[in-house]
Parts: C-alpha cells; structure tokens; sequence
C-alpha cells in the first residue's frame, strides 16, 4: 500500500511553494523597478531631444509625426493638456487647438455642400490655404490628431475608412455597410447611378433606391438629371469634386 504524505511531508511542501512565491514576486519586482527606471531614463532622453529639435519639431510635420510616435511609446502625450512641461516647451498643445478650431470652421462651412462629410486629404488642402501665412506646414498626420481631440465635443467628429480614402465625418449620421459601399463605388467616377450599384454589388433596385434616399436625406448626395442617356447620376462632393467634374449640368439636393 501507498503511504500517504505525513504533516511533517505536508509543511515542507507549503514551505517550498511559499519560497517559489516570495521568489517569483521578487523577480516580478525587480522587472518593474528596471522597467521604470528605463522608461524615466527615456523620457529625460526625450525632453531633451524636444529641447535640442523643437523648432523642427514645430516646423517639420514629418519630423513633429516622427516625434509622436516616440512619444506614444512611452506613454507621454504633449497633446493631454495645454499646460505643463510639454506645453511650455513646444507650444504644440496650442498648434493643435488653433487646427481643431479651424477644422471646426472649414467643416461647418462646407457642410451645406457635403452633408458633413468632407474628404481627409480635401480638408488638409483647406486648411493649408487658411494658413499660408502661418510658420508651421501642416500634415494629414497633424489634422488626424487635431480631429482625435475634437471628439470630446460629442459632435460626431470622426474619420471613417472608405474604400482607399479617408473621409471626415462632422455630423452624427450613422452610415451603415450598403451606405459605405456606395460611397466607395462613387470613389471611381464621384457619382453612381441605380444600374450601375445593380450591377457593381449585386443588388435590386429596391435596395439601391432605399440606400440613395437615406444619404439624399442626410445631405451626402445630390442628383444630377441632365444627361441625354436619362438615366439619374447621385453625386457625392465628400468623394469628388462636382462643380469641375465633365457633363455637369445642374444639381438638386
């Protein structure tokens, strides 16, 4: 017959496991001290690099993304707040808040014309024209982190991925997957037609019909009657330019 473990066997054994535990809170411990002490050594690094670079820093956009990303990584965000070390140094919290502002501007006065719904690149190429006579370039890297801080405002500012673009979404309109769809056909040409979403993605008309009249409603198209071949074009200024595209003979909302 088997023995069994006696107490003494019993005590040992617990004795063992609380050592293995002391020992691997221990190791635990001293992985942490030694990960903060490296993370406090590179943030000095990296204040001192700001120091050394911060005018390209303010200058560069390529160099100021770069910078960024630096940051992220060891957790240190120069956009949290407008004041402080950061704030001080580089000014950039401030270079921030005045794009948000101008964002803001250029969203709310293309909306009539886009439904809110504005092109990334179209909305960066606005807003180096508003600013030709500030001193610092302006990058798409840099419209993305001022629109990430306007999200507080609980406006609906939101980038969304269509097909290969990004678009700029400045109203609460929910759009759902036949919507995006659209919009990425509409990418080709800036305009579908109900035949060609039939034959693009398969659909009935009745689908494409009631997919049009939500994004007609919602201000994010517009229809173009006047073409000799009758059939109706649904235009959308968020992926094309309309007033320079060929055959343009006139909209209704």
């Amino acid at each position: 017959m088997r023995r069994r473990p006696g107490i003494a066997g019993l005590q040992s054994a617990a004795a063992s496991r609380e050592q293995y535990r002391q020992v691997g809170e221990n190791v635990a411990r001293i992985r942490t001290d030694l990960m903060k002490e490296q993370l406090t050594t590179f943030r000095s690094q990296l204040e001192e690099f700001a120091r050394k670079h911060k005018n390209d820093i303010r200058k560069n956009p390529v160099f100021r993304s770069q910078f960024h990303e630096m940051c992220s990584k060891v957790g240190v965000d120069p956009l949290a707040s407008n004041k402080g070390f950061w704030a001080e140094l580089l000014g950039i919290g401030d270079f921030y808040y005045e794009l948000g502002v101008q964002i803001v501007d250029i969203c709310l006065s293309t909306r009539s014309h886009n439904g809110g719904l504005i092109n990334l690149q179209e909305l960066c190429d606005l807003l180096c024209q508003r600013r030709k006579g500030a001193r610092e370039s302006v990058s798409e890297d840099d419209c993305l982190r001022a629109i990430s801080k306007l999200k507080v405002l609980g406006s609906g500012f939101e980038v969304i991925s269509v097909g290969k673009k990004k678009l700029v979404r400045s109203v609460p309109t929910e759009l759902n997957k036949d919507h995006n769809e659209i919009l990425e056909v509409a990418q080709a040409h800036g305009y579908v037609t109900i035949e060609e979403l039939e034959k693009r993605l398969s659909w009935s008309s009745g689908r494409a019909i009631d997919a049009l009249e939500t994004l007609l409603k919602e201000g994010l198209a517009m229809i173009d009657d006047g073409h000799k071949d009758g059939k109706r074009r649904y235009w959308f200024p968020c992926v094309a330019s309309i007033f320079s595209a060929s055959g343009f003979d006139g909209f209704k909302p």
